[in-house]
């Protein structure tokens, strides 16, 4: 399946919300691999805030949103307080987040065709490198980002102030 990826439009982002919303319970009632919180994060105002911003994207098979994420240059936690690879101020690197897939197309490759998205959009925004975080237990996102070429640089806390989340599992991938 071919995504059409492209920037939430402001009038899209309740319907955006919402698809995580849908996202996220699914998460609650089986496996919540990111450990979200329905309708706290990732939340309506979350990507309206987001797509003021201009960093929401969307992702559409047929006009249906079954992809979303949040692609900026904003680590929202404490990045220096990790042992990266190569050493870059904020503004350099780009940053993943939020990076949810509808739950009857998950392991069906979508995921993979949003982190290409982000390879491409970083090198055309001329960042050099991407870094993110995923919460340690959550292996399937890390599996698909190491699968794209993301270097594993190791955990450490980003002083979020979540007493259930004290370290974050860190990537990068530099160019």
């Amino acid at each position: 399946m071919k995504l059409e990826i492209r920037k939430c439009e402001v009038a899209e982002a309740q319907a955006v919300g919402e698809f995580y919303d849908r996202v996220v319970a699914d998460l609650c009632a089986n496996i919540n691999y990111p450990k979200w919180t329905y309708k706290v994060y990732p939340s309506v105002d979350f990507v309206r805030e987001m797509t003021l911003e201009g960093s929401q994207y969307i992702c559409l098979n047929a006009g249906v949103i079954v992809g979303a994420f949040v692609f900026n240059g904003d680590p929202q936690g404490e990045y220096e307080n990790a042992t990266w690879g190569r050493k870059l101020q904020r503004g350099e690197y780009g940053v993943c987040h939020a990076v949810a897939i509808a739950t009857a197309l998950q392991g069906k490759g979508l995921g993979k065709q949003i982190v290409e998205y982000c390879i491409e959009l970083a090198k055309k925004l001329e960042y050099k490198a991407i870094r993110l975080d995923v919460v340690p237990s959550n292996l399937p996102a890390r599996k698909l980002y190491e699968k794209c070429g993301f270097r594993y640089v190791g955990d450490a806390d980003l002083e979020r102030g979540y007493e259930d989340i004290p370290l974050f599992s860190l990537l990068e991938l530099n160019f």
